[in-house]
């Protein structure tokens, strides 16, 4: 008899002790896609500027990248955010990737890593 106590018990806790599915906190979006930026070129030794990435699936607190580094970014709408360019970022030749992530789960879904959109690329010219 202790055997069957004990594995309802394990049964239970592994449903959902402690856990409430009417829990705070929202689950991850889904992965943004580009299918544009603008400009997609700027001359080498160019001054700041202003990216806009358009596309789809963009929510609040998504972010650019720009080669791997974070750029201050606006969220416009679901379908297009702006990302702060610096001149330093364009200062010499040389093909960035550019992509967004939005971001991650909060609250009891905080396990839910952010997701990110493919690679765009954006061309210093010489």
């Amino acid at each position: 008899m202790k055997k069957a106590s004990l594995l309802l018990l394990v049964t239970v806790c592994s449903i959902g002790c402690g856990y409430s599915s009417s829990g705070k906190g929202t689950v991850a979006p889904g992965a943004p896609t580009i299918t544009q930026l603008m400009p997609n070129t700027m001359a080498a030794g160019g001054g700041a500027f202003t990216l806009t990435v358009m596309g789809s699936n963009f929510v609040n607190g998504a972010t650019v990248y720009w080669d791997s580094t974070t750029r201050t970014t606006t969220f416009g709408s679901s379908t297009q955010v702006t990302a702060a360019i610096t001149a330093a970022d364009i200062a010499t030749a040389s093909t960035i990737l550019v992509y967004v992530k939005n971001p991650g789960g909060t609250g009891i879904y905080m396990n839910q890593g952010g997701q990110s959109s493919s690679s765009v690329d954006f061309t210093v010219t010489p």
